[in-house]
C-alpha cells in the first residue's frame, strides 16, 4: 500500500510539473506572437487547455509566469556562488557566477537552462517595460541566502541589499536593450557576458571617483 501511495504521489507531481511547463510554454508562445501587454491569463490558460482557475494555482499573476525564466537562471547562479572563493564580495560573486553559468549555457544545457531559453528570456523580458522593471526588482531568496552566508549577515542587511540592487542596475543597464542580434554579436548568453563585463568595468571606474571615507 505504501508503495502504491508513493507511486500515486509521484504521478501527481509529474502531472503538476507537466501542467506548469505547458502553461509556461503557452505564455512564451503567445507573448512572442502578440506581445506581453496583449497576452492575457485567459488566453494562456486556453492555449494550455486548462481553466483560468487552474492557472492561478500555479502562478499568482501573469507576470509571474514570465519571471520563471529569471528564476531558472537565478537557481543556477545561487549554486555557482557556493562554489566561488569566499573572499569575493557580493558584486564580484554575482558577476563571476553569471559569467560562469552563461558561458556554460552557451554550449550545454545547465539545469533547465539552454541557449535558446536565454534568448527567449532576453527577447520577452526586454521587450516589455513592465517585465524589465519586474526583472530589476526581482530578488531570488536562495541568491540572497548564499550571499548573506558569505558575508556573515542576515538576508535583510542593508549592505547586502545595496550590493544586489547595484548589480541589478548593472545587468539591466548592460543587457536591458538586448532583444535581437547586435553589431557586437548574436543574441544569447555570450553577448550577455560581454556586455556584463564591460558594464562592471565601467562601474568600477565610476566608483573609483568616490571619496567619502573621510566623511563616514
Amino acid at each position: 500500500m505504501a508503495d502504491a501511495g508513493g507511486t500515486d504521489l509521484g504521478l501527481r507531481e509529474r502531472k503538476k510539473q507537466r501542467t506548469r511547463t505547458t502553461l509556461i510554454d503557452a505564455a512564451l508562445d503567445l507573448c512572442l506572437r502578440q506581445g506581453y501587454e496583449r497576452t492575457t491569463v485567459d488566453q494562456i490558460a486556453a492555449q494550455a487547455d486548462v481553466s483560468a482557475r487552474t492557472f492561478s494555482r500555479y502562478f499568482a499573476t501573469k507576470e509571474a509566469v514570465f519571471l520563471t525564466l529569471i528564476e531558472d537562471l537565478a537557481e543556477e547562479i545561487a549554486a555557482e556562488i557556493t562554489r566561488l572563493p569566499r573572499h569575493l564580495g557580493p558584486l564580484e560573486a554575482l558577476r563571476a557566477a553569471h559569467v560562469e553559468v552563461l558561458t556554460r549555457v552557451d554550449g550545454h544545457t545547465v539545469g533547465r537552462l539552454t541557449k535558446g531559453r536565454i534568448v527567449l528570456m532576453l527577447r520577452i523580458i526586454n521587450g516589455s517595460d513592465v517585465l524589465r522593471q519586474a526583472a530589476f526588482e526581482f530578488r531570488h531568496p536562495r541568491v540572497l541566502a548564499v550571499l548573506a552566508d558569505r558575508m556573515g549577515v542576515p538576508t535583510d542587511d542593508r549592505r547586502l541589499l545595496l550590493g544586489v540592487t547595484v548589480f541589478s542596475s548593472i545587468i539591466v543597464a548592460a543587457c536591458g536593450d538586448l532583444v535581437g542580434d547586435t553589431e557586437g554579436g548574436r543574441l544569447g548568453p555570450l553577448l550577455m557576458v560581454e556586455r556584463l563585463n564591460q558594464a562592471c568595468v565601467q562601474t568600477g571606474e565610476f566608483v573609483a571617483d568616490l571619496d567619502v571615507a573621510a566623511n563616514v
